[in-house]
């Protein structure tokens, strides 16, 4: 499936000259907000960007299966013929692809150009955001597969983990745990579970220090009350699974350098942007299951 996309972003870029990563980034934006929510079709096609047929056809087209360029075109649709046989069809990759490739190409090829067009087409700053980092980060290892994961402290640390997602917290006013919290010794490397973006870093006086990284699927990783950073870790640097991004530490709960009032322990949370709103899910699944894919690795 990546070698089917890639052929399909590199014939894009070699129509448009737009570069592949951009579109790459857009599909995958699209895919992971159709996966989240329940008002769009799940993906089923090797592309996953969504256009509604009446934008497609033309709004004041009588036939929104409408596949005749020309007739889409003197309608004001969007559809468009990208693989040249004649026809403008919603249900074909190429077609839809080339047509968003389009809307971007209205304002030009550069990297602020695109930026423009997708906010002409999104209207929402932080999806421009997220889907020029998801570039970003297709740019800097040049291929679509970075599925891969690890977990977030060494696994020959002496650390232990339970699932504590939605227990109630005090401090700070009545609220709930929106993590897990994997206990280890202080200063314990903690490292980045994908591929991925930091898109924060800095001091929350609940979090302590603390760093943010959006990976390729959408996912917001939040790893708090660290006890410093990596000396080379700064906002907008691109990241790998196994990457050390800090300690463990006990910062938090207080103005910033806090710490101590608590064990030392890593704060692991998970947040999902379906292009609308963001909300906290349950990471403990997924680290008992990046923490049992890295042991089975680690033997091989």
């Amino acid at each position: 499936m990546h070698e089917k996309r890639m052929e399909l972003y590199r014939q894009v870029e070699a129509a448009t000259q737009i570069p592949w990563y951009y579109i790459a980034a857009v599909d995958q934006y699209e895919r992971n907000v159709r996966e989240a929510r329940r008002d769009l079709p799940d993906p089923s096609g090797t592309a996953a960007i969504y256009i509604k047929p009446e934008e497609w056809s033309g709004l004041l087209n009588p036939n929104h299966s409408d596949n005749n360029p020309a007739s889409i075109q003197f309608f004001q649709g969007t559809g468009f013929d990208g693989n040249g046989d004649g026809k403008a069809q919603l249900e074909n990759d190429e077609d839809v692809l080339h047509a968003f490739a389009q809307q971007l190409l209205s304002f030009g090829t550069s990297h602020d150009n695109i930026r423009i067009g997708l906010w002409n087409y999104y209207h929402r700053d932080k999806a421009v955001g997220i889907i020029m980092d998801k570039a970003k980060i297709y740019k800097h290892f040049g291929r679509l597969d970075l599925d891969s994961h690890a977990f977030p402290v060494p696994l020959r640390s002496n650390h232990s983990y339970k699932n504590t997602w939605g227990d109630a917290r005090g401090w700070g006013g009545r609220r709930i745990h929106e993590g897990t919290d994997i206990f280890a010794g202080y200063g314990v490397p903690v490292r980045a579970t994908g591929y991925g973006i930091v898109e924060m870093k800095g001091w929350n006086k609940y979090g302590g220090w603390r760093v943010g990284i959006r990976d390729i699927n959408n996912n917001y990783h939040y790893y708090a009350h660290l006890s410093g950073f990596s000396e080379d870790l700064k906002t907008g640097q691109v990241v790998k699974p196994g990457q050390v991004i800090g300690g463990v530490g006990s910062s938090g709960y207080g103005p910033p350098g806090t710490s101590g009032k608590f064990p030392p322990h890593l704060h692991y949370g998970m947040y999902k942007d379906n292009g609308y709103s963001e909300w906290s899910f349950d990471p403990y699944p997924h680290l008992r299951m990046w923490e049992r894919q890295e042991r089975i690795q680690s033997k091989k």
